[in-house]
């Protein structure tokens, strides 16, 4: 019989291996690799996880609840994000740039292989839509008007990302905000 999994351990694990992910990407994930640098073997992080496949969906989870932890600090009136503008300096700022790195290459590996992070891509989104739903009114912000902000916001990050030029991409979305002005 099988001893039970330690749940502390595997707290633990989860952790670091989402500090891992957010430090070096999804991108050609290994367990080898992983394993050592997390101080374990990749027969215990099997052992704990069931499989690749769940720990990496496990570890975006665990992404994902560290930046809503955020975005509700930002809701909660610790940071201050009443507009978009606002809204995009507080996405856009480097100690983000690991989640939101994470995010797109979870992204590109669903469109990939639809079935790569199934429960990951619309989740995502949704955090999202509530976020920006909650900053406004529902009534001044409808489901398609968010979805419209988040697709501005998700393809200028995705630019601020991958180009040396931020001062640009924050321009065009200070462009974007006078013309919705």
């Amino acid at each position: 019989m099988a001893r039970p999994v330690d749940p502390t351990r595997r707290a633990r694990t989860l952790e670091k291996a989402a500090d891992y992910v957010l430090e070096h990407g999804l991108e050609g994930l290994s367990l080898r690799p992983l394993a050592a640098a997390l101080g374990t073997s990749p027969r215990m992080l099997l052992y704990d996880f069931e499989s690749k496949e769940r720990l990496v969906d496990e570890v975006l989870a665990e992404i994902r609840r560290r930046l809503a932890e955020r975005l509700a600090e930002v809701q909660a009136g610790r940071g201050d994000a009443d507009t978009l503008s606002e809204v995009w300096d507080w996405v856009s700022a480097e100690e983000r740039a690991p989640f939101m790195r994470v995010f797109f290459q979870t992204h590109v590996d669903a469109m990939a292989n639809p079935e790569a992070h199934a429960g990951a891509g619309r989740p995502m989104i949704d955090d999202w839509l509530r976020f920006l739903g909650s900053r406004w009114h529902p009534e001044a912000l409808d489901a398609s008007t968010a979805t419209l902000y988040v697709a501005v916001i998700r393809g200028l990050l995705l630019d601020r990302l991958t180009a040396p030029d931020p001062e640009r991409v924050d321009q065009a979305l200070r462009r974007f905000v006078d013309l919705l002005h």
